[in-house]
């Protein structure tokens, strides 16, 4: 049996994420009559059309869609052969493509780092910061290895490992928690007071679960794009806020004149990474994990 390219495999599945020519030859390093004859290569080994050509548009075929899907898995699994093989056998060497959500990362960008210098000198990580979905698909698409997320969610074809728990807490200026009843009662803030990150960022759906605010008629339609922006807003005395204590514990109410009190149900979002299904990678994986667990608010690795 002749075996298929894989760099011309590596190209198709560029092709598919770019979903443009001249963009998936400049990603790979080619020309685009390269990475055309590439692809016609491919379909004459496999016997079999991957794009429906008209013009200067092209769409993937059920069966190109199917091999790209599948050479993803294989090229996965080839690089992390190649890196095995020139690291000899060392899983502690080599590059580790992460992705962080943006209301985790800055908050253990530090001690991560430092855990890595200490306990895994010879890694090279490279750390890509972005939203759930985004990061997800990178993840799916092999452009990262491992991410960590805010949980419960929804990974299809990939294991999770939860690190930890981070409470949520009520934030508001210190002249509106005065007024605030005890025990706390969310019913009783007025109308469009509560503010919460735009819905691309998946703390917020974890908020809302956690700390009870579905269909609340004081969530405020102002959505915004940060944690810092949140604490702006709580601040200026416009409402109240949901902050993962994580973001807490690093100083992220300096210089602000800000209360905080516990949310109610003791609400808290899980802290975890993932990665794809059938890796060889898990030692390392897992290794990370017991060195990024110390730095949530509640470990769930000891």
């Amino acid at each position: 049996m002749k075996w298929p390219n894989l760099r011309h495999l590596h190209y198709l599945v560029t092709l598919h994420q770019e979903q443009h020519f001249h963009r998936a030859a400049q990603r790979c390093n080619v020309s685009q009559s390269t990475l055309s004859t590439a692809i016609q290569n491919l379909e004459e080994h496999f016997q079999s059309q991957l794009l429906e050509r008209e013009h200067k548009t092209f769409v993937f075929t059920s069966l190109g869609l199917e091999v790209v899907e599948r050479s993803k898995v294989l090229l996965q699994e080839a690089g992390e052969l190649v890196e095995y093989a020139q690291n000899a056998g060392n899983w502690e060497k080599g590059a580790l493509k992460l992705g962080v959500i943006p209301t985790i990362a800055p908050f253990i960008f530090e001690g991560m780092i430092g855990g890595f210098r200490a306990f895994l000198p010879e890694l090279n990580v490279e750390m890509q910061e972005d939203t759930t979905s985004n990061l997800l698909q990178q993840l799916a698409d092999g452009r990262l290895d491992l991410l960590i997320l805010a949980l419960p969610m929804e990974t299809p074809g990939c294991k999770q490992m939860v690190l930890g728990h981070d409470p949520f807490h009520l934030v508001a200026h210190q002249d509106l928690a005065e007024a605030l009843p005890d025990p706390l009662d969310i019913g009783c803030l007025p109308k469009n007071s509560i503010f919460l990150l735009q819905n691309e960022h998946c703390m917020t759906g974890h908020a809302v679960s956690a700390c009870g605010l579905q269909h609340r008629e004081q969530v405020s339609s102002l959505a915004a794009s940060s944690l810092y922006t949140l604490v702006q807003l709580a601040n200026s005395k416009l409402g109240y806020t949901f902050l993962p204590e994580l973001a807490l514990n690093q100083q992220i109410l300096n210089n602000t004149h800000v209360k905080v009190f516990p949310a109610e149900q003791n609400a808290y979002r899980e802290v975890g990474l993932v990665w794809r299904s059938g890796t060889t990678r898990m030692r390392l994986f897992r290794r990370v994990g017991e060195l990024i667990a110390p730095l949530l608010p509640v470990p769930a690795l000891k």
